[in-house]
């Protein structure tokens, strides 16, 4: 067993395992805050996946150079590869320039990010065991001991795995040991020129692979279990992407090449005297003996003429994807597989911390099963996110540093919400999985803003970040509409956007949602949610209209209705006045509105001028004092502090702030 009695340990707070980006991006975090971390990677540099994979060197990860927008929070929205850091250098932009970059560039980009940034990496690492220590010293009851090829030992109080998913999936039929992997063949086309080929697989690899040999081939099937889903239908990163998909083109054009829906497992490869491969089905061999030769086995055609598959091929390709490698981990740490459509993936809760053992947490690819087919988790977009909420959800729990936030006043919650769904890249990549939280102080006179929380584990906020929730809630989420995505959609039908503000809440795209709750959602709450609903039923919701610039700045169509919506959830008025509707409130109302409250009183707000005086008076929201006696010209019942009377006198943050600094954006 590993490892033996009596072994030395070498100690650090915090293990990660593999150096790929999401270790490398754990790494950064663990560095900036000081603490006593090591990164295993049993390569001799990072990210030795993509320096096979994919094997045809061409990334799906966009790498867009230029938005428009000078905002690098907006642009990592449009940023599929770089890491999070405080380096300018080290955005992808400046390593490549290609839309879809080569794997080759992203092999060097890790190579500088952990190089530029000093991580502690420790090459040429290959754990291959980890296992328990129970002690009720260490933070989670236990440490773990990991072993490495050379026998070295390591103790951690917290271990990571960022390791990938790398162990190819393979299925056994009756010949299957005639097929070639996707990680062994040929990327020479001229090794196919004139040649058969079945494709057993119908993902972004299987696609890949043909898309290399399409020109040469006399013609290439696929087959695969589940038909072809295509990314611009459901919406997933991960799903076919129009770069790889030709085939589907000259499958439909009728240029020979097919697609076929059937379960691998009941194939069955004979191969002939010359070399060729025959597709028969399992049940036929039952009765055959598969070493007695082509020529005594039942081929599907010798039933069914027109058997689709009844041509032999030369070669059969593997292109399954892949899986976890569980291998290392002792039972003793209940590390297990996902079940159904996951069973790929580790078992983990969305605080992506393993079921089975506390202290346990999953990074990067392998931790997708949280947002599996739904969101960016299993991509560098999106795991560069939740990696960094693990180290804040890490942060709070180990050394007392509570999840960052900021508080401001009441008045600036429009201004919080507005300024994050057009810029926040998590919200925008880890839709349906990251939210902002905006927590209400007493009365509703403040509010403490927390970004990119799991809302997964809404339910134990408190314990998680260390902040207290105790006059109620706002959840701020990025979803698609409810049933817009989807394999067998049409997704280019008429009228598909929403326009107007009214009906936001029939928006099909990518669009913030706000979620407004009295309390914080109960742990049974969540677990009762309806499907397909990120969150638990609120007790008031408001949709942002989709915006086809995915820029929600419209005073009237995204602005006034969100503002309206906290107004009615908090019983208050969040408009902002002039100081003169502010001394008038003064004199003829009882309450005055927050922003006169909190600013005039206070002696704080924009110093007028002439320009602005006199646009609000064109404007409507202010009366021309100027030529006339205050009070002898006073229209009658002009100042009653009636609802109406309070709205003329009201002004739109924006123009205000437009006139005062033309430059000024959000």
């Amino acid at each position: 067993g590993y490892p033996p009695r009596g072994a030395t340990f070498l100690y650090h707070d915090y293990c990660i395992i593999g150096a790929g980006p999401a270790g490398l991006q754990a790494a950064y975090f663990f560095q900036q805050a000081g603490r006593d971390y090591i990164v295993f990677e049993r390569s001799h540099a990072p990210g030795s996946f993509f320096a096979l994979y994919p094997r045809h060197r061409k990334l799906i990860s966009i790498n867009k150079q230029y938005t428009g927008k000078s905002n690098s929070e907006f642009n990592l929205r449009h940023d599929w590869n770089s890491l999070l850091s405080h380096d300018r250098r080290l955005l992808f932009r400046h390593y490549s320039r290609d839309f879809f970059p080569s794997a080759d560039t992203m092999v060097r980009y890790l190579e500088d990010f952990a190089s530029l940034l000093k991580l502690q990496v420790q090459y040429n690492t290959a754990i291959i065991h980890v296992t328990l220590e129970k002690n009720e010293q260490a933070w989670n009851g236990h440490y773990f001991l990991l072993t490495d090829q050379d026998r070295k030992n390591y103790k951690c109080s917290s271990l990571l795995v960022a390791a990938g998913m790398w162990v190819p999936n393979v299925v056994n039929f009756p010949g299957s040991e005639y097929v070639e992997g996707y990680e062994t063949v040929s990327i020479n086309p001229e090794d196919f020129a004139g040649q058969t080929v079945l494709i057993l697989g119908r993902g972004n690899s299987a696609f890949e692979t043909a898309e290399n040999i399409l020109g040469v081939t006399n013609f290439i099937h696929m087959v695969s279990r589940s038909r072809v889903r295509l990314s611009w239908a459901t919406h997933y990163v991960g799903d076919l992407r129009a770069i790889n998909n030709g085939l589907l083109d000259t499958y439909q054009l009728k240029s020979l090449d097919g697609l076929l829906e059937g379960d691998l497992e009941d194939l069955a490869i004979v191969k002939d005297k010359k070399g060729k491969l025959h597709i028969t089905l399992r049940f036929y061999l039952e009765n055959g003996n598969i070493s007695a030769g082509i020529d005594s086995i039942t081929l599907p055609q010798d039933e069914l003429d027109n058997f689709a598959t009844r041509a032999p091929y030369d070669r059969v390709i593997r292109c399954l994807g892949w899986k976890f490698d569980f291998s290392i981990y002792n039972r003793s740490l209940g590390l297990m597989p996902g079940k159904g459509n996951i069973k790929k993936y580790p078992q983990i809760k969305p605080s992506y911390e393993s079921r089975g053992t506390q202290g346990l947490f999953i990074l990067g690819t392998a931790s997708h099963s949280v947002d599996f087919r739904k969101s960016a988790g299993g991509f560098i977009h999106g795991f560069r996110y939740t990696t960094r909420a693990v180290h804040r959800l890490l942060e709070n729990r180990h050394h007392g540093v509570p999840w960052p936030s900021t508080v401001y006043p009441i008045t600036q919650l429009t201004n919080s919400i507005i300024k994050r769904v057009n810029e926040a890249s998590g919200l925008y990549q880890m839709f349906s999985v990251l939210a902002d939280i905006i927590l209400l102080r007493e009365n509703a006179t403040a509010f403490e803003y927390l970004e990119e929380y799991p809302v997964g584990v809404l339910a134990e906020l408190e314990m998680q970040t260390g902040r207290k929730a105790r006059n109620g809630l706002f959840v701020i989420i990025m979803e698609y509409g409810r049933n817009f995505s989807g394999a067998d959609k049409d997704v280019f039908y008429y009228n598909r956007a929403v326009g107007e503000a009214q009906h936001a809440w029939q928006s099909n795209f990518l669009h913030p949602v706000i979620y407004y709750y009295k309390h914080l959602p109960t742990e049974r709450g969540m677990k009762l949610r309806p499907p397909d609903w990120p969150l638990p039923r609120p007790d008031a919701i408001h949709h942002i209209v989709e915006d086809f610039l995915t820029d929600w700045t419209a005073p009237n169509a995204h602005i006034l209705p969100l503002r309206r919506f906290l107004e009615n959830c908090l019983s208050t008025d969040l408009r902002n006045f002039f100081a003169e509707s502010c001394f008038l409130f003064a004199f003829t109302r009882q309450k005055l509105p927050p922003f006169c409250q909190q600013g005039y009183l206070r002696m704080q707000g924009l110093v007028g001028s002439q320009e602005l005086r006199h646009h609000a008076v064109q404007a409507g929201l202010l009366q021309d004092y100027t030529h006339k006696d205050f009070l002898g010209d006073r229209p009658p019942d002009s100042h009653d502090g009636s609802q109406e009377q309070l709205r003329d006198h009201a002004i739109p943050v924006r123009p205000l702030q437009h006139l005062v600094n033309a430059k000024d954006e959000l």
